[in-house]
């Protein structure tokens, strides 16, 4: 393969990289961004006002969001770099969730930042999607089974745990950092080798692959509302209907 092919080879992979990579988020209006429409305005409303008060009280953060679509990615993947691209929960503290529904997959999904990993566990959060939430959603009730749901998760985040079934315990669960799928890997590891081999500037390279990772379009805040800062290493957990 001459130069120019390999040269080539290389920069369609970093492209392919950061195409995926990158997703396109939603902006962070508010407490509850119902980007595909499935929560009715009243129910907006009141879970808006029920957030805010958990968050003047206790400075926890959650936020609603639902989307259309993944874009071709896991909900796990999805979860985790929308909670790092928003923020959610204070800086330092880490006290955010996100209560994520993809439409068109049928996939429910709560995101848990650090600092609210240890009340609302990966077995709570199980309980909360597949116990409360999914059987409204199948029953086509979605604004009620987000309502309950968030409902619940106050009722956890406030110190009220759900039972646990036998089944589920947090043993079941392995909390994830998605952060860069391992097929991702192996095209950035490819990318640099092609780079070094043709005397490209490697160091430059992985700094632009790097710092398009987890960056998705429409992170910022609107409203009069916006993250604090808050950080999220893959906890919660996923499920569907």
């Amino acid at each position: 393969m001459g130069k120019r092919a390999w040269l080539l080879a290389a920069v369609l992979l970093a492209f392919s990289l950061t195409a995926q990579a990158a997703l396109n988020f939603p902006a962070l209006t508010g407490r509850v961004v119902d980007n595909a429409q499935m929560i009715d305005p009243a129910v907006r409303a009141q879970l808006t006002q029920q957030l805010q008060a958990l968050e003047q009280t206790s400075g926890d953060q959650i936020v609603v969001v639902t989307v259309p679509d993944l874009q071709g990615v896991p909900i796990e993947d999805f979860g985790y770099q929308l909670g790092r691209a928003w923020g959610i929960g204070q800086k330092g503290k880490d006290n955010g969730a996100l209560l994520i529904v993809a439409r068109d997959e049928h996939k429910i999904r709560i995101e848990v930042g650090y600092g609210l990993e240890g009340v609302l566990t990966d077995a709570q959060s199980w309980v909360i999607i597949n116990q409360v939430i999914a059987p409204a959603f199948k029953a086509g009730n979605y604004s009620k089974g987000i309502s309950d749901g968030v409902a619940a998760m106050l009722q956890v985040v406030g110190g009220d745990p759900l039972a646990v079934p036998a089944h589920v315990s947090e043993a079941n669960f392995a909390t994830q950092n998605p952060g860069i799928s391992f097929g991702l890997f192996i095209l950035l590891l490819a990318v640099l080798w092609l780079c070094n081999r043709m005397g490209l500037p490697v160091g430059a390279i992985l700094l632009a692959i790097l710092s398009s990772s987890g960056r998705g379009g429409g992170g910022g805040g609107g409203g009069g509302f916006r993250g604090g800062g808050g950080g999220f290493g893959g906890g919660g957990a996923s499920g569907g209907w």
